[in-house]
């Protein structure tokens, strides 16, 4: 898209308030919430590697430096939004939009945050997993973040490969190899990203298109993404049945699947013919619901039937 950001005029650290960098800011810039979900499928990966429950070391060191890495991400996604962060109003207070941490510092905070995951990883856990868990480094926060958000509408279907990683690292961490059902738990959040973030932008479309931002529903229009929410949900739910049909799951995740991602199906149905904000961020929120209980449907059915 053409059009230019409008920024507001970054502050220093002394106007912001007159107050002083905390380590909570600091902490903000990792995104601690987005990193807890992807902790939570790392993890679950992990302990659907093997039968029986894996070592504290692989469960405290492979945890640890994948969201060292994974925070060290956030922090280069804020550095390079920063002036789009300044025009979204669920972004504009973030420390570094407001001038509170400077560029560097932050990059500098990355550097080391990257440095000592990758050094946990390569030391503590395995080689396999330290390269795979920089590659998603370098794939949200390079070509993700610099070049494919503001290149594409289909930005985040190409970028949400980088975010889909966690369970594969979680399974390698474990085992030391890629395996055929590590990459299936991989396909399912591959294909939960677009109708997840498609949903929000729908709901923040207004500012994603003054951010110059080309969203799906900013370039195609609501009707269009809602068209697509609906197909990705669709084949989404024929993926998450995937593990059943592998032999991977048994029962119990079948049934939890079915419902969960009928229940996902309604909303993107409920979506398509209101065309509604209000939906659009229940959708939102749901697909956040929906991904942490299917996968802990998949771990409950594991320990039932290993």
């Amino acid at each position: 898209m053409s059009e230019q950001v409008k920024a507001l005029p970054a502050r220093n650290t002394a106007s912001v308030s007159g107050k002083t960098i905390s380590w909570r800011d600091y902490l903000e810039l990792t995104k601690p919430r987005v990193v807890a979900l992807m902790i939570l499928t790392s993890v679950i990966g992990m302990l659907l590697a093997a039968p029986g429950v894996p070592g504290w070391s692989v469960l405290l060191f492979g945890n640890l430096g994948i969201a060292l890495l994974a925070g060290a991400a956030a922090v280069v996604n804020h550095v390079v939004d920063q002036k789009i962060d300044t025009v979204m109003a669920r972004t504009r207070k973030r420390p570094v939009a407001t001038g509170k941490i400077a560029p560097v510092d932050a990059i500098v905070f990355a550097t080391l945050l990257a440095c000592v995951g990758m050094a946990i990883l390569m030391v503590m856990v395995n080689h396999l997993t330290a390269w795979l868990t920089l590659a998603s480094l370098v794939g949200y926060a390079g070509v993700y973040t610099l070049f494919l958000k503001r290149a594409t509408p289909q930005n985040i279907t190409i970028g949400g490969l980088a975010g889909a990683m966690p369970p594969l690292l979680g399974w390698t961490a474990v085992t030391g190899q890629v395996e055929g059902h590590a990459l299936l738990l991989v396909l399912i959040i591959f294909a939960w990203t677009p109708p997840h973030f498609w949903a929000l932008a729908i709901h923040r479309k207004e500012e994603y298109a003054k951010a110059g931002i080309p969203m799906l529903p900013v370039t195609h229009g609501n009707k269009y993404t809602e068209l697509h929410i609906l197909l990705y949900t669709l084949m989404l739910l024929a993926v998450s049945l995937l593990p059943f049909v592998t032999g991977m799951s048994g029962g119990i995740y079948l049934i939890g699947a079915l419902a969960l991602g009928l229940r996902f199906l309604q909303y993107a149905i409920r979506l398509l013919k209101g065309d509604d904000r209000r939906v659009a961020l229940n959708t939102f929120k749901y697909s956040i619901t929906y991904l942490m209980a299917l996968f802990v449907v998949l771990l409950v059915d594991h320990f039932v039937f290993f």
